[in-house]
């Protein structure tokens, strides 16, 4: 049986191990499931937030913002990232959400994810995260 929270490369591994897709299922894999809004309200009660601080932290239209919460509206990359910095997630947290919406990882040889990345990990707000992509001649998030 697999443990809860292998990595992508070891289920990977395991996968490739297997002779049909069927073997591989009754180790249980964990799969992606219940979509974006259910994985913002996973991120939402592990981190004891409320959306509304979390939508003002973000600098994101409140209207918007409730819209992505409630899957009525499919956001940006950058609305996502947005609504991570709003959160306070961590960079794991935060390419879980990216992976959940299909948009791709934050990737560090990318000189802006990199930026990204950084102010992830150092926690800091969206407000001073644009200034360091501004500074660094990089995009900022809208």
């Amino acid at each position: 049986m697999v443990e809860k929270n292998k990595s992508t490369e070891e289920l990977l591994e395991l996968l490739k191990k297997k002779r049909s897709f069927d073997e591989y299922l009754k180790e249980t894999p964990e799969f992606i499931t219940g979509g974006l809004p259910a994985c913002l309200e996973q991120m939402l009660v592990q981190k004891g937030r409320k959306k509304a601080d979390v939508i003002h932290g973000s600098q994101l239209d409140r209207n918007y913002a409730y819209q992505i919460f409630s899957g009525t509206r499919k956001p940006t990359r950058d609305k996502l990232l947005a609504l991570g910095f709003g959160m306070g997630l961590s960079i794991e947290e935060m390419q879980k959400v990216l992976k959940t919406s299909e948009y791709p990882v934050l990737y560090v040889k990318n000189k802006r994810d990199s930026i990204i990345l950084f102010g992830l990990d150092k926690q800091i707000s969206i407000g001073e995260m644009n200034e360091l992509l501004y500074e660094m001649g990089e995009d900022i998030i809208e």
